[in-house]
């Protein structure tokens, strides 16, 4: 089952590509259209908050189609998006363009991850949703860099037309390689909501909110603070968000195993560990090869998370798996939003971009302890049957 979960992970590289592209491209877009640096910074948020609104509807939209449908009629709606992105005249049409893109995002990971764990052994999800979320990480190993270094030199519309050949790649290989036969999900829908009622459901939900706010208030304004405080050229900036998404790559794997280990121990001890890099970012940050070197302990770290996260949705959500992972995306995107527009209002405010990692840190304390107190409710559900 091996070139199912490829196929799927190809769609995932282009859609983290897309997603987080905009980062290294903000100085260029914001100059073409004629806005400020945070302005072009809110079309990371208007991007996640799309996905944060569009995932139940489109859970809702899809609810019935045999899940191959759903994926490839998502990937379409994805190269339509990026294409309106590539030819958008204007900032509002760029966001407008950006929010239609992002109707996919969220519903094609929560669909892939149920269909990724469904095709291997229990005891492999883990596994196997790291590997459909390697696509994401790679992006940012190749694709972020990639684009970015194209959009410097054809310019930034060039980068979205290459993400729409991508998506082009991806759609084929859906095509090709995933089973006809999955079919949808069985039971009513209103049903399957009432899954939101679950306390444990709704903290795993809240935690990756705020794992994805801890990373987003850094993440956003990466390329002009390690512009104006590292003292990177452009060409630096590059290598470096490459050496960030060697770091998201090797996390993820590794968060793959460590969810399959154990879980919540895994987690907490994780975001104890991401607490503490981002507070040593705010300080390494002030000089170019510290930056570089804590930020791929920092990408290791953030995206060994992931996996972990997402399958605490689906084992607390057992009875509403394809909804619940769903909807985890779209809290996965609404910490992004959150974390973007954090950024941007410390830095409105005239605060220094050395004080981001710190609240980053702050975001990650308040995470590890909710994961504790998760993990104090489970067992004690179990000491209680």
């Amino acid at each position: 089952m091996r070139l199912p979960i490829f196929a799927l992970a190809v769609a995932s590289f282009g859609i983290g590509t897309t997603e987080f592209v905009i980062m290294g491209l903000l100085p260029d877009v914001a100059r073409d259209l004629r806005v400020s640096i945070p302005q072009a910074g809110m079309l990371v948020s208007g991007y996640a908050i799309a996905v944060t609104i569009g995932a139940p509807i489109l859970a809702i939209l899809t609810a019935r189609l045999p899940r191959k449908a759903t994926l490839l009629a998502l990937m379409a709606l994805f190269i339509l998006g990026n294409g309106l992105c590539a030819v958008a005249p204007n900032y509002g049409l760029l966001m407008a363009a950006r929010v239609v893109t992002a109707f996919a995002h969220g519903t094609f990971f929560g669909v892939a991850a149920v269909v990724a764990a469904s095709l291997v052994p229990h005891g492999q999800r883990g596994q196997a949703i790291a590997l459909v979320f390697a696509g994401l990480t790679l992006a940012n190993v190749l694709g972020v860099p990639a684009g970015t270094a194209l959009g410097q030199i054809a310019g930034w519309r060039a980068t979205f037309w290459g993400v729409v050949v991508i998506g082009v790649a991806a759609i084929s290989a859906i095509g090709i390689w995933v089973p006809a036969g999955l079919p949808a999900p069985a039971g009513r829908l209103i049903t399957e909501f009432r899954v939101l009622a679950n306390r444990q459901v709704l903290m795993a939900m809240l935690i990756s909110v705020l794992c994805s706010v801890s990373m987003f208030t850094i993440f956003t304004y990466i390329t002009p603070l390690l512009e104006t405080v590292a003292g990177l050229t452009p060409h630096q900036v590059t290598l470096a968000l490459l050496a960030f998404g060697v770091g998201l790559t090797v996390g993820n794997l590794l968060g793959g195993w460590l969810g399959d280990w154990k879980l919540m121990p895994a987690v907490m001890g994780l975001l104890a560990m991401l607490a503490c890099v981002l507070a040593a970012f705010g300080f390494a940050c002030h000089a170019p090869i510290p930056a570089v070197a804590t930020m791929v302990l920092w990408g290791i770290i953030a995206f060994a998370l992931v996996s972990p996260l997402q399958m605490r949705v689906l084992e607390t959500a057992r009875r509403a798996p394809n909804l619940a992972s769903i909807l985890n995306q779209g809290a996965f995107n609404l910490g992004n939003a959150t974390g973007a527009w954090v950024g941007a209002a410390v830095i409105g405010a005239g605060f220094a971009y050395t004080v981001l990692p710190f609240i980053g840190a702050g975001v990650a304390l308040l995470a590890l302890a909710l994961s504790a107190v998760s993990h104090v409710t489970d067992r004690a559900a179990v000491v209680g049957q």
